[in-house]
């Protein structure tokens, strides 16, 4: 198999609505306070919520998925609403498996943009972009059983719940054990 980081592929694609694109230097500030904006949203599902982060540690964060995206580790993505230009969140292809190849799509919405179905888009381009551009077997979502928002979007997608596991992590705020669901969509059952 070829290096991943020989892997030529496109940086960034369209929705109906959005533009996808990997993490550029400077865009720590629109993420920053997506997160700031979102904190309440986010805290109970998230890692990265638990504290609050300054302006740089988010740029450093944004570089640090630049540099992953280019050397093909991790494709972390940021949506931007294409009629405005608004940064709407976060999604990406992470866990990646080259030799499969397998992915698992993680996603966060700036709360003040939910409710109008971008992520649900967003994850549709992405699982789409995986299966069409880097020929993907297999797509998975990963999220906490009690997240039904998040629940909502693989479900909404057709994926098919394939498990759940049972006291698998520890919560993000380390309060108990919670189970982890497992949707998936392999390249013979995804919908076209």
């Amino acid at each position: 198999m070829k290096k991943p980081i020989l892997l030529d592929f496109p940086s960034e694609f369209q929705t109906e609505r959005l533009l996808l694109r990997l993490p550029l230097p400077g865009d720590g500030k629109v993420v920053h306070q997506a997160i700031t904006a979102s904190k309440n949203e986010l805290k109970p599902w998230l890692p990265f919520a638990q504290k609050e982060q300054t302006p740089d540690e988010t740029e450093i964060s944004v570089r640090d998925a630049h540099i992953a995206f280019q050397q093909r580790t991790d494709l972390r993505l940021h949506i931007f609403e294409k009629a405005t230009g608004d940064f709407i969140g976060c999604t990406g292809l992470h866990r990646i498996n080259w030799n499969v190849p397998k992915f698992e799509i993680g996603y966060w919405v700036d709360s003040r943009k939910s409710g109008n179905y971008f992520m649900t888009e967003a994850v549709k381009g992405v699982t789409e972009f995986a299966f069409r551009e880097l020929h993907a077997n297999r797509v998975e979502i990963r999220c906490d059983s009690e997240n039904d928002r998040s629940r909502a979007i693989p479900e909404r997608l057709q994926f098919t719940l394939e498990g759940i596991l049972h006291h698998d992590d520890i919560a993000p705020d380390e309060s108990g054990l919670r189970d982890t669901c497992i949707y998936a969509k392999t390249k013979e059952k995804r919908i076209k």
